[in-house]
């Protein structure tokens, strides 16, 4: 979606979704910096950008980058599942439980793929995990990867996640395996080298992540992702817009809700409607197809969570 900068900018403001495939060794508000920097090379209004969770360095895959007033929804897509594909190699644990650390422990014994295909339902649904302290968890204010950068001990709290899926890449076998690639499902704040980790000491060994990929984030999966070249080719291009997901596209899990422009204009008011025939929960509100607000239905009333200035 474009709009006109304001005052005397006739520039295009966008908003909206670009869905970035992560390379390695980008960290996730370098990806909001490629952003930024594709509105200044198109010559497009300077909008605010966001992402919508955060990916390791190490980590590649989908990564949701919010742009002007998609950015009301980027702590919504925080709250979203997520899909990971994923290596574990066994025999060694490190101190950043992926390659990037120093080993820190490490075991001669190796599971086989059947044990671990026997092993993987204790590791869905409702489990209790401790997060890595190489993590971006505050303790006290700070970082818990700067405290123990530092060299401080740094003490976390186990937290409840849900893993709704967890497969394993290839088939069941009697051989010893070096790696194993899984692919999980899983909720929010789910740490996927703690996962790797936890699994491997249940195997009477230790492992830690060497590969990790991200093919669904809420909504937005790989087949919508474009790379940091195809960002930087469409942008000198002047055409970004063409790329860009619009703001509904990270609401496809909740209805719509049409508006009459007197309702419209009440919303964006600020103010609640009453007896409207909607289902109790959350709704995109719009008039035509112009997005409105995020709303609340309850009872019958309709009240803003977070209305769109468009």
């Amino acid at each position: 979606m474009v709009s006109r900068a304001g005052g005397g900018d006739r520039r295009v403001t966008l908003h909206g979704w670009l869905i970035l495939d992560k390379p390695l060794e980008l960290g996730s508000t370098q990806g909001v910096s490629a952003a930024k920097r594709a509105l200044r090379t198109g010559g497009y209004a300077k909008a605010k950008v966001g992402h919508g969770g955060t990916l390791d360095p190490l980590a590649t895959g989908v990564l949701p980058i919010a742009i002007g007033e998609a950015t009301k929804l980027a702590g919504r897509m925080l709250d979203s599942d997520k899909v990971y594909d994923f290596t574990i190699r066994f025999g060694e644990q490190t101190d950043t439980l992926d390659a990037e650390g120093k080993v820190i422990a490490t075991s001669e014994a190796r599971p086989t793929a059947a044990a671990l295909a026997e092993l993987l339902p204790r590791f869905t649904g409702p489990i209790a995990q401790m997060p890595p302290v190489y993590s971006a968890l505050k303790v006290d204010g700070q970082r818990a990867y700067d405290l123990a950068r530092a060299g401080e001990e740094v003490v976390l709290t186990t937290r409840n996640v849900t893993v709704h899926a967890l497969t394993l890449a290839t088939a069941p076998g009697d051989a010893p395996l070096e790696t194993a690639t899984l692919t999980a499902h899983v909720s929010k704040g789910t740490y996927i080298r703690s996962l790797a980790r936890d699994i491997a000491l249940a195997l009477a060994t230790v492992g830690h992540v060497t590969y990790l990929r991200r093919t669904k984030a809420g909504p937005f999966t790989l087949d919508q992702a474009i790379t940091l070249d195809k960002l930087d080719e469409v942008a000198k291009a002047r055409s970004l817009e063409h790329i860009l997901l619009p703001l509904s596209a990270g609401l496809d899990d909740i209805p719509a809700l049409a508006l009459t422009p007197d309702q419209a204009g009440a919303l964006r008011q600020g103010r609640v409607l009453a007896g409207i025939a909607a289902d109790d929960g959350q709704a995109f509100a719009m008039l035509g197809e112009m997005p409105v607000a995020l709303v609340e239905v309850e009872q019958g009333s309709v009240r803003v969570v977070r209305g769109f200035n468009l």
